[in-house]
């Protein structure tokens, strides 16, 4: 199984009724997905982070989380949501079984 982390930095005029607005919106559209097993989002807690939003989902392998970033749901989640409210963005993806070679992830 695959973890996908995407944290965000957001641009200055977001406030923080649009970043609450911006937390509903990945949960609601984003579960909407077949591949995604699982999905949370939130926002920074410690006031000194540079990332101030994150998105994470758990998806059965790689290749389902390809078809998850081509699925139409995500792609607009990407440019309704991420694109407009963010300026820069850090993604990181894991294996989560124990033991499992991560050329087959």
């Amino acid at each position: 199984m695959v973890h996908h982390i995407a944290l965000y930095q957001l641009k200055p005029e977001v406030t923080p009724e649009k970043l609450e607005e911006m937390i509903r919106a990945t949960r609601s559209q984003l579960l909407k997905i077949q591949e995604v097993l699982n999905i949370r989002s939130g926002k920074k807690i410690d006031p000194h982070s540079q990332w101030d939003f994150f998105v994470s989902l758990d998806v059965e392998s790689m290749d389902k989380l390809a078809m998850c970033k081509d699925d139409p749901v995500y792609v607009k989640f990407v440019e309704e949501v991420i694109k407009p409210h963010t300026r820069e963005g850090l993604i990181l993806d894991y294996e989560m079984e124990p033991g499992k070679n991560i050329k087959y992830s």
